[in-house]
């Protein structure tokens, strides 16, 4: 776990100050420089671009991990590359065209609620291109096993320019319709920008001259564009399907609750930049061992760090709505809800990287198109009955049950799962943890309470941890922290 402890670390540090540059944005800029229909707008627009981009990257992220290390002469490995760029076109050219003819009737199908939306259909498809190669040129770089500046760029370039031009909205530099048009520039440059950095790291010579398993890797592709695809609609429709039976502006609220939930997925992203072509590997060797191994200490790290993340996020919850206006109080149903989901989704460790890589991924993609139907018609059953608490059951459903099939298939087809005494042990100090905080409160500013209730908890966590010694990687961390502390004295 070396290179995946230390590059998942660089990947932590890096998605959460993204998550906190995006935090600023979402919970202080966007809520008081956007009116919420604008910002409702925006959620919009970016979650039906990121369901999009799976379709428009024909599966070729994940293709490019699993067959790169099949390709070590540089005649094979250019024909492969060429490939790989090449593939996503297969599907952008005609997408490009049918939204071009069909350009009202899609506008008249996403606004049927909300009028709002009709004149964007194409910062629609231009963001989830731009996303599409950006997430091919992102895989280049982590053949390489250099997910760091990709995941900078993910993470927090993207969020500082947001920042700046909300900034600008609100100093009226800009309008909020200009804004609109700076995101779809944003997404470009973010992927021109990888785009350079991936062909730094390995220069791409065209070649022609398609490798000979060629038909395999489109067929894999083709697969792993229903599964790209279920997972985004898990993360993302929710967001798109309000948009369909409620006003635009409770898009706006429940993306502020869920974006509160998503912190404690941050673990789980950086990690798998890592985990994934190290599985990727691990399979290709048949090394079963080493990969009960990964999975084990990948769950086990990713449900402490997570756990304690949850933990905090609720307990701190009062506070952290106080620092919002009054329309935007009302999640705390849907935080819990998809924090839990996310906690369990922590818990499978590097299951996704297996699985994507395995020779069993068919099963599963089409197990993932069942189960991205299923969110679709809860959230039709669901959204209109209960609102935002109903679109957050729909996907806690979802997640729970695609979670449960995925932990069960790698059961069954490896013989391992990533549960030992020692995630017992973490369930026990997280419920220890929140019984004691749960009565404590701070008669300070929220901002001071949350950072002292924070610091507390973290440091019984962290002693708790370290005393028993329930994960040695942690405990490795903890350690090489201390030391440098003592070194420092």
């Amino acid at each position: 776990m070396g290179i995946v402890l230390k590059q998942s670390l660089n990947n932590t540090l890096i998605t959460y100050g993204g998550f906190a540059i995006g935090a600023l944005n979402l919970l202080f800029l966007y809520t008081r420089f956007l009116s919420d229909e604008y910002f409702g707008l925006v959620n919009v627009i970016l979650s039906a671009s990121s369901v999009l981009m799976p379709l428009l990257a024909f599966g070729i992220p994940n293709a490019m991990i699993k067959y790169y290390s099949a390709f070590q002469e540089r005649n094979g490995r250019d024909g492969f590359l060429t490939l790989m760029i090449l593939l996503p076109l297969i599907l952008i050219l005609p997408i490009g065209v049918v939204s071009y003819l069909a350009n009202e009737t899609i506008g008249d199908f996403l606004s049927k609620e909300n009028p709002v939306v009709k004149g964007y259909v194409w910062h629609i498809f231009i963001i989830g291109v731009a996303m599409a190669y950006f997430e091919v040129f992102y895989a280049w770089a982590k053949v390489q096993m250099k997910s760091v500046f990709g995941n900078f760029m993910k993470e927090v370039f993207s969020r500082i320019v947001v920042t700046m031009l909300l900034l600008l909205v609100y100093w009226e530099v800009i309008s909020v319709l200009a804004f609109l048009n700076a995101l779809v520039g944003l997404y470009i440059l973010r992927t021109l920008i990888m785009q350079i950095y991936a062909l730094k790291l390995l220069n791409l010579k065209v070649d022609l001259d398609l490798p000979e398993n060629t038909r395999e890797i489109i067929s894999y592709s083709a697969l792993i564009i229903l599964g790209g695809s279920a997972a985004i609609v898990l993360l993302e429709v929710d967001k798109v399907m309000i948009n369909q039976f409620i006003e635009i502006k409770n898009v706006a609220y429940y993306s502020v609750a869920g974006y509160i939930a998503t912190v404690i997925a941050v673990p789980s992203r950086s990690m798998h930049n890592i985990t994934y072509p190290l599985t990727a590997e691990i399979l290709h060797k048949k090394d079963i061992k080493a990969l009960k191994t990964l999975y084990q200490k990948s769950s086990l790290t990713l449900f402490i760090v997570s756990g304690l993340i949850f933990v905090l996020i609720i307990l701190n919850l009062n506070d952290l709505y106080n620092l919002l206006p009054d329309s935007y109080r009302g999640g705390y149903a849907i935080v819990f809800i998809i924090g839990i989901a996310r906690v369990y989704d922590a818990l499978l460790g590097n299951n996704n990287a297996i699985m994507y890589n395995s020779d069993f991924y068919r099963t599963l993609l089409l197990m993932g198109v069942a189960l991205a139907i299923l969110t679709i018609l809860l959230n039709l059953w669901l959204i209109p009955k209960y609102g935002l608490d109903g679109a957050a059951i729909a996907s806690f459903l979802a997640f729970f049950i695609y979670n449960t099939i995925k932990l069960g298939f790698v059961k069954l087809k490896f013989g391992i799962q990533p549960i030992t005494s020692e995630t017992f042990k973490v369930v026990f100090l997280l419920m220890l943890l929140s019984s004691i905080f749960y009565f404590i409160s701070f008669p300070f500013h929220p901002l001071v309470n949350i950072a002292i209730k924070s610091v507390l908890m973290v440091l019984f966590y962290g002693y708790a941890l370290f005393r028993f010694k329930i994960s040695k990687d942690v405990v490795g961390v903890i350690s090489l922290y201390l030391g440098k502390l003592g070194r420092k004295k």
